[in-house]
């Protein structure tokens, strides 16, 4: 009798301590992908792959970020970093920021975005962080909207916050309060 059952792999989210090398492929291929769309993290076109795959090993390597990497049937499709202050910030040693936060176009639709933001937000709920930070170009709407419905308040806008490549756009900057967050 054979054994006709596919495995299905289910979305997940994960915090990255390393890359292997099918990893490092998956996640250039996913940021190329979202920078293409406009939906990138500073770079208005991809960078090449030695830029990309040095600046992911770069974040890895830096104790004040968590990678954490979202992925459909076993490829990673999207990130969200949190960035933690550095030891000597005692005066912002209660703010964490999140950043490098996308999902790759032929990945949304499956809700890792709002998974990436609860497992965000419950990470820097659990080191104990009393505020999270985000900002987006006022071009990423549907960012805008996962943020606002993730319960971050828009709290300033920035003029001229970024170039898309043919014209300034503005910046939104939200904050959400982590002492009415319940750790789990």
């Amino acid at each position: 009798m054979s054994d006709n059952s596919r495995n299905i792999l289910q979305p997940v989210i994960e915090l990255m301590t390393e890359i292997s090398a099918a990893d490092m492929e998956d996640l250039c291929v996913a940021a190329d992908e979202a920078i293409l769309d406009g939906n990138g993290f500073g770079w208005l076109t991809p960078p090449e792959r030695s830029v990309q795959e040095a600046f992911w090993r770069g974040v890895i390597a830096m104790p004040v970020r968590e990678l954490y990497c979202a992925r459909l049937e076993g490829r990673i499709v999207g990130t969200g970093q949190l960035v933690k202050p550095f030891a000597n910030n005692e005066a912002s040693g209660h703010i964490a920021n999140i950043s490098t936060f996308f999902i790759a176009p032929y990945a949304r639709g499956h809700a890792l975005a709002l998974g990436l933001v609860a497992v965000l937000v419950q990470s820097a709920k659990n080191q104990d962080f009393k505020s999270l930070e985000v900002d987006v170009r006022e071009t990423q709407t549907a960012a805008i909207s996962l943020i606002e419905n993730s319960g971050f308040l828009h709290w300033a806008t920035k003029k001229k916050y970024a170039w898309n490549g043919e014209k300034y756009v503005d910046g939104y900057y939200y904050v959400k309060d982590l002492e009415e967050v319940v750790k789990l």
